[in-house]
C-alpha cells in the first residue's frame, strides 16, 4: 500500500464519516421539524377557537351595547329637559327679579294658591 492509496482510504473514510454525521445530523432535524410542525397544528387549533369564543364574545357584547344605547339616549333626552327646565326657571326667576317687591309678593301668592290647588288634586 502505497502513500497515496493510504490517503485516499484516509479521505474516504474522512467522507464516510461526514456523510454519517450529516445523515444522523438530517434525521434530527426531520424529527425537530416534524415537532415544530405538530406543535405549530395544535396551536393554530387553539387559536382557531380562541378566536371563535372572541368572535361570540364579541357579538354578545355588541347586543348588549344595542339594548343599551335606547337607555342612554333616553337619559341624555332627560338631561336636556332638565336643563331646559332649568333655563325656563331661571328666566321666570329673572323676570320676578325685575318686578317690584309688591310684584314679587303678589306673584309668589298666587304661585302658592295654584301649588296649593294642584297638590290637593294629586292627594285625590
Amino acid at each position: 500500500m502505497t502513500i497515496g492509496e493510504l490517503s485516499i482510504l484516509i479521505f474516504a473514510l474522512a467522507f464516510l464519516l461526514l456523510v454519517v454525521f450529516i445523515g444522523i445530523f438530517l434525521l434530527r432535524l426531520t424529527r425537530s421539524v416534524s415537532i415544530l410542525t405538530t406543535d405549530i397544528d395544535t396551536i393554530a387549533r387553539s387559536s382557531n377557537e380562541v378566536l371563535a369564543n372572541t368572535n361570540m364574545l364579541l357579538d354578545d357584547v355588541n347586543d348588549k351595547m344595542a339594548t343599551l344605547d335606547v337607555t342612554v339616549q333616553a337619559a341624555a333626552d332627560l338631561s336636556q329637559t332638565v336643563s331646559d327646565l332649568n333655563g325656563s326657571v331661571r328666566k321666570a326667576s329673572n323676570n320676578l327679579a325685575g318686578m317690584g317687591t309688591i310684584s314679587k309678593a303678589g306673584a309668589t301668592l298666587a304661585l302658592s294658591k295654584v301649588f296649593g290647588l294642584f297638590s290637593k288634586k294629586n292627594k285625590k
